[in-house]
């Protein structure tokens, strides 16, 4: 009778343990990024920088600039270019790291095929007073286009600050699964408003 006892409260323990987990949040939720959120056209607030996104735009192919040589990037989704204004909000800061979540929940980073140029993309040094303005680049699948957040941190492991979650909306398909205004060839060797080239 004892062990059927004890046998019973470890049943119970374990059951308890486990509701615990559960319903609890998870260690990485807790100390994760403070989201705050807008859409394109808003000026969303963080801790140490303010991003507004300006445009997002869509495209088969990119040209860029790689030591004065022009070059052609190809893809096997679509180009997604997204146009932020930065600002600082009370001193210096970097804003280096910036990921396109799909409808899915699948997780894109910025793309790191563009390293080779040194102008309008992250990571960004914006002072308080002097906006600047930058572009993100996301290589991604067609269907994680419409009802997809851009998130964008101030640093790679963003425990505790802010991270600003801007949403783009629903976007139209077209018959191919390309999104609606998608142009076949994307410059970016133009710059940025108040960039040099």
């Amino acid at each position: 009778m004892r062990r059927l006892a004890n046998l019973v409260l470890l049943l119970v323990a374990v059951a308890f343990c486990y509701g615990l987990q559960m319903s609890k949040p998870h260690y990485a939720d807790l100390i994760g990024p403070i989201p705050v959120r807008g859409k394109v056209g808003d000026t969303v607030i963080g801790r140490s920088f303010e991003a507004r996104a300006e445009k997002v735009e869509f495209a088969r192919n990119l040209k860029a600039d790689r030591f004065g040589e022009t070059k052609v990037l190809t893809t096997g989704g679509v180009w997604a270019v997204v146009t932020v204004e930065f600002a600082a909000r009370d001193a210096s800061t970097v804003v280096s790291t910036a990921s396109w979540r799909g409808p899915t929940g699948l997780t894109y980073d910025q793309t790191e095929r563009l390293s080779f140029t040194n102008s309008g993309f992250l990571p960004v040094n914006v002072d308080p007073g002097l906006p600047r303005k930058a572009r993100l680049v996301f290589e991604v699948r067609p269907e994680e286009i419409g009802n997809a957040t851009v998130l964008i941190s101030s640093k790679l492991l963003s425990a505790l600050d802010s991270q600003a979650e801007i949403s783009v909306g629903p976007v139209a398909a077209l018959f191919d699964g390309m999104p609606v205004g998608t142009v076949d060839t994307l410059d970016l060797t133009q710059p940025l408003d108040g960039l040099p080239k």
